[in-house]
């Protein structure tokens, strides 16, 4: 796969880029797990089909420490026994944040009482603009069509700093 266009060859798009990634220290900052934090961005970039923030987060998790097992099991979680009930929320509320025109409620009761079964308000708040900024993240990318495959952990910190 070829990209159409490169966001960084744009003057107005890698300003955009550079702000929209100004905001990921307040996220890894935060109290909700790094480790849950990249089991859903994976799994939001796995369902927008987004090769390159695919590409990222399974290597930014990898580096990180997260166990390849898991990380191949996330497209399957619900039938995977390693996964904690709090990260299944997460995972749910992820799809289902993604998914907002498969169902005319969006995020159904069920999830969202899972999720504050599980997260305190500070981790919800975290989880909610995760979720919110990777499928931005995917949008961008799948329009202009970035191909994943040679990014390396640590790339995206370099290039936007």
């Amino acid at each position: 796969m070829e990209a159409r266009f490169n966001l960084f060859d744009s003057e107005t798009a890698a300003k955009f880029a550079k702000r929209f990634h100004g905001v990921a220290p307040v996220l890894e900052q935060s109290s909700l797990p790094k480790s849950t934090q990249e089991l859903v961005m994976l799994r939001v970039s796995q369902i927008n089909g987004c090769s390159m923030c695919v590409d990222i987060h399974t290597k930014e998790a990898t580096a990180a420490g997260e166990d390849a097992v898991r990380l191949h099991q996330v497209a399957v979680w619900r039938e995977s026994t390693v996964f904690t009930e709090a990260e299944r929320a997460a995972l749910a509320l992820a799809e289902e944040g993604t998914r907002l025109a498969d169902a005319h409620e969006g995020v159904s009761d069920e999830t969202w009482a899972r999720v504050r079964e599980h997260y305190d308000d500070d981790r919800t708040g975290a989880l909610v603009a995760v979720i919110a900024m990777i499928n931005a993240a995917n949008r961008m990318n799948v329009i202009v069509r970035t191909p994943g495959g040679s990014y390396e952990a640590g790339m995206i910190k370099t290039a936007l700093d």
